[in-house]
């Protein structure tokens, strides 16, 4: 059995606790908890009298946690934070929500596609809310393997053997170059002749930057990666201010090239032409499978593209 009090364990006495950690201040994390500092400092005691030792040093200069007062920090946290979860989750079931369900997704998925379908997604599914979180491709797979997501949006490459994955979207790779560059042009240029350049490209992870580096490593070429960044937006402004040359997907390069004056031009390799994809795990529920067949569907996908241009 559990030795400890767990009634000198409220959430006002470990949020306290955390607040001291945190500030090494005692008067600063009982203002914050709204409590007055004899209250306070008696709390703090009877926490470190439950747990048998205390959690903090004692200095003119405030507290220092001891070993015992940082893992309760690191614990606390966590404890902190799902109660916050479960306020969240209460205060959605009292507005009707009674599910998430979280989606990861690539850059290229959210920038081009996702938005107007989850949108209507939500007109649909009033009582389901999707939960969004922005990675590279490498990493909405390996969330997904691990449990830490429900459904992933990402660009082919990543090994996604085992999970349940279908064809989404396609998307087509084009140069962005400043304007008046020597590279400029209309038709179609191949890869292999920008790599005099130096690129601007995304974070460590990001398909579109692993597929530069193979097709570099291909030509027998140095593929000089001089910045990386972690949105199109951030590789537009790159590229404007002549630090270097990028590739970006069409659909979402345009908006960009038009509000920052770039240009553009195709580029003429096949691995340009990409297939996005969107997977569940293979023990996924009904409600997971249904959003991954709403998002695929492509009566879906022609209604979004529809809503893109009105």
């Amino acid at each position: 059995m559990n030795p400890y009090n767990l009634a000198r364990f409220d959430f006002v006495s470990v949020r306290l606790a955390v607040l001291c950690a945190q500030s090494g201040s005692l008067t600063a994390a009982a203002r914050d908890c709204n409590l007055v500092l004899p209250a306070a400092s008696r709390r703090i005691r009877d926490l470190e009298a439950s747990i048998g030792e205390p959690l903090f040093e004692r200095h003119s200069r405030g507290l220092h946690p001891t070993p015992a007062g940082r893992a309760f920090l690191k614990h606390g946290l966590v404890l902190l934070q799902e109660m916050d979860l479960l306020m969240e989750d209460l205060s959605d079931l009292r507005k009707g929500v009674v599910r998430h369900i979280r989606l990861t997704s690539s850059t290229a998925a959210i920038n081009q596609f996702l938005p107007p379908l989850l949108a209507r997604y939500a007109q649909v599914n009033p009582d389901v809310q999707v939960d969004l979180d922005e990675q590279v491709s490498e990493i909405v797979v390996s969330s997904l393997r691990d449990g830490r997501t429900d459904v992933g949006a990402y660009v082919e490459g990543p090994d996604d053997q085992g999970l349940d994955a279908r064809n989404f979207r396609q998307d087509q790779l084009v140069l962005i170059i400043p304007p008046g560059h020597r590279l400029a042009g209309r038709s179609p240029i191949a890869f292999a002749d920008t790599l005099d350049e130096p690129w601007i490209s995304l974070t460590a992870g990001a398909a579109l930057l692993i597929k530069q580096q193979q097709a570099a490593l291909a030509c027998g070429r140095p593929f000089k990666l001089r910045m990386q960044v972690r949105s199109f937006d951030a590789v537009g402004h790159m590229v404007a201010s002549g630090l270097g040359i990028a590739a970006l997907p069409k659909g979402a390069a345009l908006p960009v090239i038009k509000a920052m004056k770039l240009a553009w031009r195709p580029l003429s390799d096949d691995w340009s032409h990409r297939q996005l994809k969107i997977a569940i795990r293979s023990d996924a529920d009904p409600a997971i499978r249904a959003i991954r067949d709403f998002l695929c569907d492509p009566k879906q996908n022609a209604k979004a593209s529809l809503a893109k241009f009105k």
